[in-house]
Protein backbone atom coordinates (compact mmCIF):
# COMPACT_ATOMS: atom_id res chain seq x y z
CA UNK A 1 0.00 0.00 0.00
CA UNK A 2 1.39 3.36 -1.02
CA UNK A 3 1.85 6.37 1.22
CA UNK A 4 2.81 9.79 0.01
CA UNK A 5 4.00 13.15 1.25
CA UNK A 6 4.27 16.47 -0.57
CA UNK A 7 6.12 19.66 0.14
CA UNK A 8 5.23 22.53 -2.14
CA UNK A 9 6.70 25.98 -2.82
CA UNK A 10 10.11 25.16 -1.32
CA UNK A 11 12.72 27.87 -1.90
CA UNK A 12 15.30 25.62 -3.54
CA UNK A 13 15.94 25.24 -7.24
CA UNK A 14 14.50 22.08 -8.77
CA UNK A 15 17.77 21.18 -10.47
CA UNK A 16 19.61 21.22 -7.13
CA UNK A 17 16.86 19.23 -5.40
CA UNK A 18 16.86 16.59 -8.16
CA UNK A 19 20.54 15.86 -7.47
CA UNK A 20 19.59 14.89 -3.92
CA UNK A 21 16.44 13.03 -5.00
CA UNK A 22 18.44 10.81 -7.36
CA UNK A 23 20.54 9.58 -4.43
CA UNK A 24 17.63 7.92 -2.62
CA UNK A 25 15.39 6.70 -5.45
CA UNK A 26 14.65 2.99 -4.94
CA UNK A 27 16.36 2.76 -1.52
CA UNK A 28 14.82 1.62 1.76
CA UNK A 29 13.50 4.35 4.03
CA UNK A 30 16.14 3.87 6.75
CA UNK A 31 18.97 3.68 4.21
CA UNK A 32 17.65 6.80 2.47
CA UNK A 33 17.62 8.71 5.76
CA UNK A 34 21.23 7.72 6.44
CA UNK A 35 22.31 8.78 2.96
CA UNK A 36 20.60 12.15 3.33
CA UNK A 37 22.04 12.81 6.79
CA UNK A 38 25.59 12.67 5.39
CA UNK A 39 24.90 14.53 2.15
CA UNK A 40 26.44 18.00 2.09
CA UNK A 41 23.71 19.68 0.07
CA UNK A 42 21.21 22.20 1.35
CA UNK A 43 18.33 20.41 -0.34
CA UNK A 44 19.09 17.25 1.67
CA UNK A 45 17.59 18.77 4.83
CA UNK A 46 14.39 19.55 2.95
CA UNK A 47 14.14 16.04 1.47
CA UNK A 48 14.72 14.54 4.95
CA UNK A 49 11.73 16.51 6.17
CA UNK A 50 9.49 15.14 3.39
CA UNK A 51 10.76 11.58 3.87
CA UNK A 52 10.07 11.68 7.62
CA UNK A 53 6.60 13.01 6.87
CA UNK A 54 5.90 10.11 4.50
CA UNK A 55 7.07 7.58 7.12
CA UNK A 56 4.83 9.29 9.71
CA UNK A 57 1.91 9.03 7.29
CA UNK A 58 2.62 5.30 6.99
CA UNK A 59 2.49 4.84 10.76
CA UNK A 60 -1.02 6.32 10.79
CA UNK A 61 -2.32 3.76 8.30
CA UNK A 62 -3.21 0.31 9.57
CA UNK A 63 -1.52 -2.74 8.09
CA UNK A 64 1.74 -1.12 6.96
CA UNK A 65 5.08 -2.39 8.25
CA UNK A 66 7.31 0.70 8.56
CA UNK A 67 10.50 -1.38 8.48
CA UNK A 68 9.72 -2.67 4.97
CA UNK A 69 9.13 0.73 3.32
CA UNK A 70 11.18 1.87 0.33
CA UNK A 71 11.16 4.96 -1.88
CA UNK A 72 9.01 3.90 -4.80
CA UNK A 73 8.98 7.27 -6.51
CA UNK A 74 10.37 10.71 -5.76
CA UNK A 75 9.68 13.65 -8.02
CA UNK A 76 10.91 17.22 -7.93
CA UNK A 77 8.83 19.54 -10.07
CA UNK A 78 9.31 23.21 -10.78
CA UNK A 79 7.15 25.64 -8.83
CA UNK A 80 6.44 29.30 -9.57
CA UNK A 81 9.33 31.72 -9.81
CA UNK A 82 9.59 34.86 -7.73
CA UNK A 83 10.87 37.64 -9.94
CA UNK A 84 13.03 40.38 -8.49
CA UNK A 85 15.02 43.15 -10.14
CA UNK A 86 18.57 44.23 -9.41
CA UNK A 87 20.06 47.55 -10.50
CA UNK A 88 22.96 47.32 -12.93
CA UNK A 89 25.29 49.69 -14.71
CA UNK A 90 24.12 52.57 -16.92
CA UNK A 91 20.65 52.72 -15.33
CA UNK A 92 19.65 49.24 -16.39
CA UNK A 93 18.03 46.51 -14.34
CA UNK A 94 18.26 42.74 -14.66
CA UNK A 95 15.72 40.21 -13.52
CA UNK A 96 16.64 37.69 -10.84
CA UNK A 97 14.56 34.51 -10.82
CA UNK A 98 14.16 32.90 -7.41
CA UNK A 99 13.07 29.37 -8.19
CA UNK A 100 10.81 27.14 -6.12
CA UNK A 101 10.16 23.40 -6.13
CA UNK A 102 7.41 20.91 -5.41
CA UNK A 103 8.80 17.69 -3.87
CA UNK A 104 6.71 14.51 -3.70
CA UNK A 105 7.75 11.18 -2.20
CA UNK A 106 5.80 7.93 -2.58
CA UNK A 107 6.73 5.04 -0.30
CA UNK A 108 5.63 1.43 -0.71
CA UNK A 109 6.19 -1.90 1.06
CA UNK A 110 8.60 -4.47 -0.35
Amino acid sequence: MEVRAKLRFVRVGPRKARLVADLIRGKGSEEALNILRFTKKGAAKIVIKVLKSAVANATQKKGIDVDRLFVKRITVDEGPMMKRFMPRALGRATMIRKKTSHIQIILDEK
